[in-house]
């Protein structure tokens, strides 16, 4: 019996953390900067996609942020991480729109 495909979606993000007042900010490395990285829905990811500032847990139970989401063919899949599952959670427009200046770049 075949397995059951899925809908792949890669999602490019940005590791976010909560600040005092629970707003989340990007998470920055030591020199102040950030890097995007890529994820991706996996067999087991639970939660649905509806958009760009949600915030999903990678199995590391780190925050991420979408920043940008792309299908992925079913058969490509494994040129990504798969993450845990996305939550009802969106980080601000600014975080978003910060971090989408490096789509740009």
């Amino acid at each position: 019996m075949a397995k059951a495909k899925y809908e792949v979606n890669q999602y490019l993000g940005v590791p976010v953390v909560a600040d005092a007042s629970g707003n989340y900010q990007i998470k920055r490395e030591a020199n102040g900067e950030f890097k995007l990285h890529s994820w991706r829905t996996g067999r087991h990811s639970k939660g649905k996609y509806r958009g760009v500032g949600q915030i999903f847990l990678t199995e590391n139970q780190l925050k991420v942020a979408v920043v940008a989401a792309y299908p992925v063919a079913y058969k490509d899949r494994h040129a990504y991480t798969p993450m845990q599952r996305l939550t009802s959670e969106f980080a601000g427009d600014a975080v978003v729109q910060e971090a989408q200046q490096q789509l740009n770049d």
